[in-house]
């Protein structure tokens, strides 16, 4: 049996395992056209970050952040409010002093 053949069995039983059903944006057309504009090297780089799950620190930050407003809106405990309220306020003078140090490289 050829490699080919044993590829295409293996696919075959994961599709019919269901391996594939849930798969993020299934269904929806890939819009390539911002990673074909990218020069080879750059595009190479971020799809090894990609594959590897790799965020960049400020995104991270940027998502905990909703995070904690979403938990500081909800929130009716006074003396949790202000937990929260002091950690995102520690949350966005990181991302700040990220995105400066960002901006100084340029």
């Amino acid at each position: 049996m050829s490699l080919e053949n044993v590829l295409e069995e293996q696919i075959r039983r994961a599709i019919a395992e269901g391996k594939f059903s849930n798969l993020k944006g299934a269904g929806k057309p890939l819009n390539l056209d911002d990673y074909f504009a990218a020069p080879e090297d750059i595009r190479a780089g971020y799809t090894l970050l990609k594959n590897n799950d790799f965020v960049p620190q400020e995104v991270e930050l940027l998502k905990e952040l909703a995070d904690l407003r979403e938990k500081i809106k909800n929130c009716s405990d006074d003396h949790e409010k202000k937990i929260l309220t002091k950690k995102l306020n520690e949350k966005n003078l990181a991302l700040t002093m990220i995105l400066e140090r960002n901006k100084r490289r340029k």
